[in-house]
């Protein structure tokens, strides 16, 4: 499970994992989310705003 802040131009920051499995997976669901393409921001009242989101990664193998 990884957090992270979307802000108002859509970038990605502020990226923690909160329930890691280890072996090196966790600092690469941060990389992958830091090299993440924008995303759209939040909106409250027509607004764009800062949004924090929680994301599961599931490492297939």
């Amino acid at each position: 499970m990884v957090q992270f802040v979307v802000g108002k131009d859509g970038t990605i920051s502020e990226v923690k994992v909160l329930r890691g499995i280890g072996a090196g997976c966790d600092e690469e669901a941060v990389r992958v989310m830091e090299k993440a393409p924008r995303w759209n921001a939040g909106r409250q009242r027509g607004k764009p705003v800062r949004q924090r989101c929680m994301l599961p990664i599931v490492f297939s193998f």
